[in-house]
């Protein structure tokens, strides 16, 4: 017993340890964005099927002695991809489609080996339950995910912040390497353990429980669909709190984590799902999760909507998964049984991480995901009390409307909305007088740009660009010069910083999102009545920057944003080495850092003192009535230009972290600069 289990659990710790290892070394390469997550969990849910009907063919169609030979030999070509070290050809150039590169990046570094691990709970389950017939071997998939879970919970906070990235794919791969011979001692041991007594026909458990029928297809078909729909949320309401803050490990493994740890409890005893409390509790939680995300008001409270989604994703599990263990089969059919799971997950993952983002032209995956909850709470107690039938009832009424209303309200001042793999773009135009009429680009949920229409505003700098945020006072403060500027900036947006472009001034913008710069020249003007020269370079800037010649740029403004925050491979050590091979020996780089729930001030300030540069932190507090609160670090090689009074008179004293190591591209710590 004692090896299966170690098996079992090395080999899931290995299998969702590894989800995040690769997806952080690939998040660079896309700009930082969230749809990396739910793209890698596309295939990671595909992978796991592929392992699943693997086991269950091999188990049904071979002989026990030729399931561990077959085993074995894909075990050790597997070895062969070690370390799992993604190639540098797999980095785009700025016109593929990101979700097919990441899936055949993926393939092609961990294919085999995630196939393998993929394969190995519920093939060992089997073996184990053909030693041991009285046995049951549904524990053994409770401590699969016992070791799932805390993998990921672990990523975050014990390896995340204190191993190179680099490092982290090495360890796994010695880990990998550790689990393969762990495996074939458990393929050998159960086929020492094969007798005739137990060689009815080779599948587990034959001899205890051949009375039972085979699964029914509907029994199948409700196995698939209470797994895509525990599935589905899981996808959606990580996209909704990745949303607001960054694309980060961190915030990726919470639902994660959830998820698995109903399968934990569901599958351990019968006693954890109480069935009847579990309903009631999934009823409301689904109504209270549609309300709060059709309630504008609550977009930006971060605590209540992680608080509401989180629990609620709980609860939800657990009556997807609680129903399933109500209806699991004899060990005879288990790799069935797990094979019918893994095509609901691998079903839902495609949902939500492929076909929403085609079909629909917004986030509305979730709302209808929980229209959908609700409905198969309601078909499951539709023979139950009456109690019941009204609670999942409700339900079903409470997450229509809230999923109807919502979508009213997403399109209420809308005027063109659009969606590919970087997230939902929207332009709002609002105001009810000549002078109050405007058009605000939305990213998610993010301002990116607004642009006042009337003839006198239409020209102005707005939200973080006005005149008294950091990076308005810089380009006042070196705007009088004989020679032209050269300005870079990184994030496109609705194109705000042009309008303090000059005749002979070059503004050269970066955005990796193809859908912004279509967007930027159609609904708004501000690129057109620059007096600039515009370009516009399309990719991740950071690549584009690697492979450009020096651009000799006066002014290069960081100003990229994922969910609420600069992806973090535009704010590392190399990222800023990069930066200072195209500025002039005067130039100055502005990182906007404005954030509701990250202080990245001390992180910048340590690239700066690093290379020994000039530092200065301008605060605007957003009273004006064109101006939102804003927070720009400027460095410098030249001390008499951030020292300007313009630029000094609205600087605020920086805290400065000496304790604090350096972020680099294989190093970056979040839980630090949480507020």
């Amino acid at each position: 017993m004692l090896l299966y289990a170690v098996t079992i659990f090395t080999s899931s710790f290995l299998l969702f340890l590894v989800q995040p290892v690769m997806a952080k070394q690939i998040l660079p390469w896309f700009g930082g964005s969230a749809a990396v997550w739910t793209t890698c969990l596309v295939f990671f849910q595909t992978a796991l099927l592929a392992g699943y009907a693997y086991s269950d063919l091999a188990v049904h169609r071979l002989r026990p002695r030729t399931q561990v030979q077959l085993h074995l030999v894909l075990l050790a070509f597997s070895v062969a991809v070690l370390p799992i070290l993604p190639a540098a050809h797999w980095k785009p150039a700025g016109n593929e489609n990101p979700s097919w590169l990441i899936l055949g990046m993926l393939f092609a570094t961990i294919g085999l080996p995630y196939f393998m691990l993929s394969s190995t709970s519920p093939l060992v389950q089997a073996w184990f339950a053909r030693r041991r017939p009285d046995a049951s071997p549904y524990r053994l998939f409770a401590l699969s995910n016992l070791a799932s879970m805390l993998a990921l919970l672990g990523y975050p906070f014990l390896f995340e912040p204190w191993t190179p990235t680099r490092a982290q794919a090495i360890g796994w791969s010695a880990g990998y390497a550790a689990f393969v011979l762990l495996c074939a001692a458990a393929g050998w041991r159960s086929v020492a353990g094969y007798t005739a007594s137990t060689a009815n026909d080779g599948r587990p458990g034959t001899s205890i429980h051949a009375l039972e029928a085979p699964p029914t297809a509907r029994r199948q078909l409700l196995w698939s669909a209470l797994a895509a729909m525990g599935s589905v949320l899981l996808l959606a309401v990580s996209n909704h709190i990745t949303q607001n803050i960054a694309a980060v490990p961190l915030l990726w493994v919470a639902p994660l984590s959830i998820y698995l740890l109903s399968f934990i409890l569901t599958f351990d005893t019968a006693r954890w799902y109480r069935r009847p409390l579990f309903l009631a509790l999934a009823a409301a939680a689904i109504g209270i999760m549609a309300w709060t995300l059709a309630d504008t008001r609550l977009t930006h409270q971060l605590g209540l909507q992680i608080a509401v989604f989180c629990i609620g994703l709980f609860l939800a599990c657990m009556f997807c998964h609680g129903e399933l263990v109500r209806r699991k089969p004899a060990p005879a059919y288990l790799t069935r049984f797990y094979l019918m799971i893994s095509v609901g997950g691998a079903v839902g993952s495609v949902l939500v991480g492929i076909l929403a983002p085609l079909l629909l032209p917004a986030y509305f995956e979730l709302a209808a995901g929980l229209v959908a909850c609700a409905l198969l709470l309601f078909w499951q107690v539709r023979r139950d009390p009456l109690v019941f039938r009204a609670l999942s009832g409700m339900s079903v009424l409470v997450a229509t409307s809230a999923a109807i209303w919502g979508i009213h309200q997403f399109y209420e001042d809308t005027i063109v909305t659009t969606r590919n793999f970087y997230g939902v773009l929207r332009v709002l135009q609002v105001g009810s007088t000549d002078a109050s009429l405007r058009r605000s680009l939305i990213h998610g949920t993010i301002l990116h740009g607004t642009q006042y229409l009337a003839p006198d505003l239409r020209r102005s700098p707005t939200t973080y660009y006005t005149a008294s945020s950091g990076i308005g006072r810089l380009m006042e403060s070196i705007h009088p010069r004989l020679e032209p500027l050269k300005v870079g900036v990184i994030g496109l947006g609705a194109g705000t910083l042009a309008t303090y472009g000059s005749r002979g001034d070059v503004y050269r913008f970066y955005d990796i999102n193809p859908d912004v710069p279509v967007l930027a020249r159609r609904d708004f003007s501000f690129l057109g009545d620059s007096e600039a020269t515009i370009e516009i370079a399309l990719g991740d800037a950071r690549l584009k920057l690697e492979r450009e010649a020096p651009q000799q740029f006066d002014v290069l403004a960081i100003d990229a944003f994922s969910s609420d925050a600069i992806p973090v491979h535009l704010i590392t050590s190399e990222a800023l080495g990069i930066y200072l091979r195209h500025m002039k020996p005067d130039g100055v780089i502005a990182f906007h850092v404005t954030n509701r729930f990250l202080d990245l001030v001390p992180v910048v300030e340590a690239l700066a003192f690093e290379r020994k540069l000039e530092v200065i932190h301008v605060v605007d507090s957003g009273e004006d009535a064109l101006s939102s609160k804003s927070d720009w670090v400027l460095l410098s090689r030249d001390k008499n230009l951030l020292a300007k009074p313009l630029l000094a008179e609205a600087s605020q004293p920086i805290h400065t972290r000496r304790d604090w190591r350096l972020w680099t591209d294989d190093f970056n710590n979040l839980l630090q600069v949480l507020k």
